[in-house]
């Protein structure tokens, strides 16, 4: 049986936890795909082996190895991988972390997405970082250790990537063009199962309906009904690793027209059924 293609997006945060941290890898002809989405939290990707581009709402941005990115709570991206091994850790922790004595005064560098690169001296202690925190996250998620290392992680990454931030590294400021979409994505942000048409999407954000579909396409690289299907089955996948909640109660809960053809839609985008993928994640 396949591993679900987008195994590295779904993962989420536990009730009682501030941040996670997970190690994803994947052979040279592992099926992988992420489509665009958003997380409510923020989150840190450390490659190790990456070939390929990282899509945010404002352009894109070539991956290569040992490069890592930082995707800000609410940001819209996605990554269009090539087919050769791929590997790298994961971390997302809640925004309220960056509220931290020891972190506080990095919350400004983490407002937008950045692409960073970093010397060969600082990617080995990066990754030896990594490595611990990952270890003693697996053996005690809450210790004092494990927090501290967390710290340590970050304080390193916004140190020693600050002089990388000035060019194609630089946060990214969003434009007068992406302003105008911001009503829909502020409701799609806050409802998982919006049955918004075209036409109202597009008069939500008083453009004509034509103009707002070139807008949404040029930041999303879709179109908005695509988006919409990506975005209700993104959140199916969230809720099937996070919830017990049956596959029949999440395809209606998410504005399904049935059940079937739910699992047809999570079929064609993540290549394995409902069922299927919650068994994985367990296992």
């Amino acid at each position: 049986m396949k591993k679900p293609s987008s195994y590295c997006e779904p993962f989420s945060i536990k009730d009682d936890y501030e941040f996670e941290i997970h190690y994803v890898s994947h052979l040279q002809h592992d099926s992988y795909s992420c489509f665009l989405h958003f997380h409510q939290v923020h989150e840190f990707i450390f490659f190790e082996q990456i070939e390929g581009k990282y899509f945010y709402h404002q352009g894109e941005s070539l991956l290569a190895d040992f490069d890592a990115v930082f995707t800000p709570a609410m940001e819209s991206h996605e990554f269009s991988l090539n087919p050769r091994p791929k590997s790298w850790y994961i971390v997302q922790f809640i925004p309220e972390r960056l509220n931290h004595p020891a972190l506080i005064e990095f919350s400004q560098i983490l407002q937008s997405g950045l692409h960073l690169t970093f010397s060969a001296e600082i990617k080995n202690k990066i990754h030896l970082l990594l490595s611990w925190l990952l270890s003693e996250f697996s053996q005690n998620p809450k210790s004092k250790t494990c927090h501290q290392l967390f710290n340590s992680l970050v304080t390193m990454v916004c140190e020693y990537g600050q002089t990388n931030l000035h060019h194609q590294q630089s946060p990214l400021n969003i434009s007068n063009s992406y302003r105008k979409l911001t009503p829909v994505m502020d409701q799609l942000k806050v409802n998982n199962s919006h049955q918004l048409s075209l036409e109202q999407a597009a008069e939500m954000c008083h453009l004509s309906p034509s103009y707002f579909s070139r807008l949404f396409k040029k930041h999303f690289r879709v179109t908005f009904s695509d988006y919409l299907i990506q975005h209700k089955l993104y959140n199916a996948a969230r809720l099937l690793g996070q919830s017990t909640t049956s596959v029949t109660e999440i395809s209606y809960e998410l504005g399904f027209t049935s059940s079937s053809y739910f699992i047809k839609q999570f079929k064609q985008h993540f290549n394995v059924t409902p069922h299927q993928y919650r068994q994985q994640l367990k296992s």
